[in-house]
C-alpha cells in the first residue's frame, strides 16, 4: 500500500513551516500565568452594537458592570477603533515564538487565530474559500494586530503570532488544503485501520463482516484530533492575555460523536490465524510501511492488529458531546470568541458519491446514507457550529452562499470596542466569577467576556515567592541597549491607522513663584487635510477625576497641533490619562493615551516634529511615529538643563555614528527650556531607530520608525 502522493495536510503543514522559516524558533513554552500587582484588577472588553452596527459614542457613564450580580466601579475606560489594515511592509516582526507570545499581550492589539480544519473541509471548497479569506484578512488584520495559523494536530505552543498578513494570505491561497473528500488515507494510522478492517466484500457479493468499521474509526479519530487541538487552544490561550481573542475556524462542522457499541461488534472470521501454518515465508504488507515483504502474520502485523483493536474500543466509547461542552466553557473562561465558517455555503448533501474516508472495494464497502440520514448529518454539523459561536459570543457563518458579506459583518463587529477596567469586590477564591455588562442607552446590545477565573491567595503568595531576584542595575552601554529596546516597543501603539492619533509628553516648567509646575504637551493629529478640526483634551487622574482640560483648533490645510495643558492646581507625580476628542464636519473621534508624570524636574517622552513633502516643507508636530526617508525629524524634550549631546541608535542601542544628529537648546518666552535633536532620515533604511538626547544627567530616548 505504498502511496505515491503527498497528503494535503502535509502540504499545509509544510507551508506553515515555510511561512515562518525566516523566524528563528526557540524552545520557549507557553508562559505561565502573569499575576498582576493588584490581583483583583479585572479588564473587560465590550462590543456594543445597535441594529448590527458598532456604537462609537459611548462614555464611561453609559456602562454598568456587575460581577456575580454585584455592581462594580469602572476605573479605566478607553474606546479602541480599528481601521482598514495597512500593508505592514517595513514593520518588524517577532523573531521567535517567545517574542510573539509577549507581543500579543498588548490590550490594544487584537489577537486572531485562523484555525483551518483540513479533515472537515473538501479540497475544492478549500480553494474557493481561500480566495475570500485573502480579501477578508486584508481588511480584518490591522497593522498592529497579531494572527497565528493553526491546524490539527498543532498545539498553541507551536503557533507563531505575526503581522505577516500578506505572506499568510499567499499561504491560504496557494494550497488545496482541504482533505475531507480525499479517497486516500491521510496518514499511517488511517492506513493501519484500512489494513486491519479492509471491508472487502465476502465471496458471492455479501456485505463484508467489518463493513464501515475502518471508515467510522477514521472519521471519529479525525474529529478527536480537531477537538484535541481546540481544547489545547482554549485552555492555553488563557495565559496569553485577558482581552478577547478571536478564532476564525474554517470547517464544515462536526457530528459530535457519542459512544456507539456497534463499532466493537464481533467480526466473524476476522483476525483469526490460519488453521495450518504456511510451509514457507508468506508475502504480505507491512502495515507500518505499506511495503510488500515476507513474514505473513509477523510481529509487526500482530502489533498493528493489537493497536487497531485497542483504538476500536477507545473510539467506540468516544464522547465528544462532553468534550464539546468543555471546549465552550473553557473558551468563555479564557475570553475567546469563535467565528466558525462553513465554506460550503448552501448544500443539499453532506456526503459525496464516494463516502468520506472510504475504505474497501467500491462504494458498497461502506454504508451509504439515506436522505433522512443526510439531512440529520447536515443539521448536526450546522448545530455544532452555531452552538460554538453562540456559546462564546461569536458569529456562525453557515447555510449561506454570501460568505463575503457575512465575513464583512465579522470585520465590522471586531473593529470597534471599549476597554473597561475595575477592581473586583469579590474574593480571591480560585473560582469562576461571572461578569455582566449593560449599557444604559436604549436599543444597544452588548457582548462582553462572561467571566474570569479568580486567583487564590496562595497563588499570589507563590508568585511573589517565586519571583526572580531583581538583577543588578544595568550600566553603560548595556543600560542604553535595554532602554532603547523598551523605547522601540512603546512605539507600537502609536502607529495604528486611525482617524485621530494622539501623543503626550509630560514635564515641568518654571512657575510664577520660581517653583516648577507640571505641564502636559499633547499632539493631536487627524489623517486627512480637512477644512478645520476642533480638539478637546481632558487630563484624568488615577481616580477617574478630571484634573484639567484645554481646547484647540487644527487649521484648514494642516493635520495636527500641539496643545499645552498646565493644571490650575498642584498635582502629584504619577499616572494619568489624556483623552482627546476631535470634531470635524465628518463626525467625532475619541482617543485616550496613558501618560506618566515624573518627579520634578524629570520629563517623560518627547515632542516629535516632522518636516518634508507631506507637510509642504513646513514643520509640523506629529503623533504618527512613522516617517519616510524624505522627512526631516526633530525631537524636543522639556528640560531644566541645556542639552549636552544627541546621537542616533539602532533598535538594540548601538550608536549609528555615520548619521550626524544636531543637538541644541531652545528657550521660550515663559522661561521653558527644550533640549532638541535634529537629523535627516534619507540615509536610513526601513526599520526602528532611537534618538538619544542628553540634557545634563538626564537621558531621553525617543523611538521612531522608517517605513519607506
Amino acid at each position: 500500500m505504498k502511496r505515491a502522493f503527498v497528503p494535503a495536510l502535509a502540504l499545509c503543514a509544510a507551508a506553515v513551516a515555510a511561512l515562518f522559516a525566516a523566524q528563528p524558533q526557540d524552545n520557549a513554552q507557553l508562559p505561565t500565568p502573569t499575576f498582576r500587582t493588584e490581583a483583583n484588577y479585572v479588564r473587560v472588553d465590550v462590543f456594543p452594537t445597535k441594529d448590527g452596527a458598532p456604537v462609537n459614542d459611548l462614555t464611561i457613564n453609559d456602562f454598568e458592570v456587575l460581577e456575580d450580580k454585584a455592581p462594580q466601579k469602572v476605573e479605566q475606560f478607553e474606546h479602541v477603533q480599528i481601521r482598514q489594515a495597512a500593508s505592514g511592509e517595513g514593520r518588524p516582526e517577532p523573531n521567535t515564538v517567545a517574542e510573539s507570545l509577549r507581543a500579543v499581550k498588548d490590550p490594544r492589539a487584537r489577537m486572531f487565530v485562523l484555525f483551518l480544519d483540513p479533515a472537515h473541509v473538501e479540497q475544492g471548497t478549500s480553494r474557493t474559500i481561500s480566495k475570500t479569506l485573502v480579501n477578508v484578512l486584508d481588511k480584518l488584520i490591522g497593522p498592529d494586530d497579531y494572527i497565528g495559523l493553526m491546524i490539527p494536530p498543532m498545539k498553541l505552543s507551536d503557533v507563531t503570532f505575526a503581522r505577516k498578513t500578506v505572506a499568510m494570505q499567499r499561504l491560504v491561497a496557494r494550497d488545496w488544503w482541504g482533505q475531507r473528500d480525499s479517497i486516500l488515507p491521510r496518514d499511517d494510522v488511517e492506513d493501519m485501520y484500512a489494513y486491519c478492517y479492509p471491508s472487502t466484500p465476502a465471496p458471492g457479493g455479501g456485505a463484508a463482516p467489518d463493513q464501515g468499521i475502518a471508515q467510522q474509526m477514521i472519521l471519529r479519530r479525525r474529529e478527536e484530533q480537531v477537538f484535541d487541538a481546540l481544547e489545547d487552544l482554549v485552555v492555553s490561550i488563557r495565559n496569553l492575555r485577558e482581552e478577547r481573542k478571536a478564532v476564525l475556524a474554517i470547517t464544515d462542522g462536526w457530528l459530535i460523536y457519542r459512544p456507539d457499541q456497534s463499532l466493537v461488534r464481533p467480526i466473524q472470521g476476522q483476525n483469526t490465524p490460519p488453521a495450518t501454518p504456511p510451509s514457507g515465508p508468506a508475502i504480505g504488507v507491512d502495515p507500518r510501511t505499506g511495503k510488500l515483504g515476507t513474514g505473513g502474520p509477523n510481529e509487526a502485523d500482530q502489533n498493528a492488529r493489537s493497536r487497531c483493536e485497542l483504538d476500536r474500543q477507545r473510539l467506540a466509547n468516544l464522547d465528544d458531546e462532553t468534550r464539546f461542552r468543555t471546549i465552550v466553557d473553557e473558551a468563555n473562561r479564557s475570553n475567546t470568541s469563535f467565528y466558525p465558517v462553513d465554506p460550503r455555503g448552501l448544500v443539499v448533501f453532506d456526503e459525496g458519491i464516494v463516502p468520506s474516508a472510504g475504505v474497501g472495494v467500491g462504494v458498497a464497502a461502506n454504508p451509504t446514507l439515506t436522505p433522512q440520514q443526510e439531512n440529520a448529518q447536515l443539521r448536526a454539523r450546522e448545530t455544532a457550529l452555531r452552538r460554538l459561536a453562540e456559546g462564546t459570543d461569536g458569529t456562525a457563518i453557515v447555510g449561506t452562499n454570501n460568505i463575503r458579506e457575512a465575513l464583512t459583518r465579522v470585520v465590522d463587529d471586531l473593529s470597534s470596542y471599549y476597554l473597561l477596567g475595575y477592581y473586583s469586590s469579590g474574593r480571591l477564591d480560585g473560582k469562576f466569577h461571572s461578569i455582566t455588562v449593560r449599557v444604559k442607552r436604549p436599543g444597544v446590545s452588548v457582548r462582553a467576556r462572561r467571566g474570569y477565573q479568580a486567583l487564590r491567595p496562595g497563588d499570589v503568595a507563590r508568585a511573589v515567592a517565586s519571583a526572580p531576584t531583581p538583577a543588578a542595575p544595568l550600566t553603560g552601554e548595556a543600560a542604553v541597549a535595554a532602554a532603547a529596546s523598551s523605547a522601540v516597543l512603546k512605539i507600537v501603539g502609536n502607529v495604528r491607522d486611525l482617524p485621530l492619533r494622539v501623543y503626550v509628553t509630560s514635564g515641568w516648567k518654571p512657575g510664577a513663584n520660581g517653583q516648577p509646575v507640571p505641564a502636559f504637551w499633547t499632539v493631536g493629529e487627524v489623517v486627512d487635510r480637512i477644512p478645520g478640526a476642533d480638539l478637546d483634551a481632558v487630563l484624568i487622574d488615577g481616580n477617574g477625576d478630571i484634573v484639567s482640560q484645554a481646547r484647540g483648533h487644527i487649521a484648514a490645510g494642516t493635520t495636527s497641533m500641539l496643545l499645552e495643558i498646565v493644571p490650575d492646581k498642584p498635582v502629584p507625580a504619577g499616572d494619568y490619562t489624556m483623552r482627546v476628542k476631535s470634531q470635524t464636519p465628518g463626525g467625532s473621534e475619541t482617543m485616550s493615551m496613558p501618560v506618566k508624570l515624573g518627579a520634578a524636574p524629570q520629563a517623560s517622552g518627547a515632542v516629535f516634529i516632522r518636516r518634508g513633502p507631506s507637510t509642504g516643507n513646513k514643520e509640523m508636530p506629529t503623533a504618527d511615529l512613522r516617517f519616510r526617508r524624505s522627512d526631516r525629524l526633530r525631537v524636543e524634550v522639556p528640560s531644566a538643563a541645556d542639552v549636552t549631546s544627541a546621537r542616533l541608535l539602532d533598535r538594540t542601542g548601538k550608536p549609528i555614528v555615520a548619521i550626524p544628529v544636531t543637538a541644541n537648546t531652545r528657550s521660550t518666552p515663559d522661561g521653558m527650556k527644550w533640549a532638541t535633536a535634529e537629523l535627516l532620515l534619507a540615509p536610513l533604511g526601513p526599520g526602528d531607530y532611537v534618538v538619544e538626547v542628553m540634557a545634563g544627567a538626564t537621558r531621553t530616548l525617543a523611538a521612531f520608525r522608517i517605513v519607506l
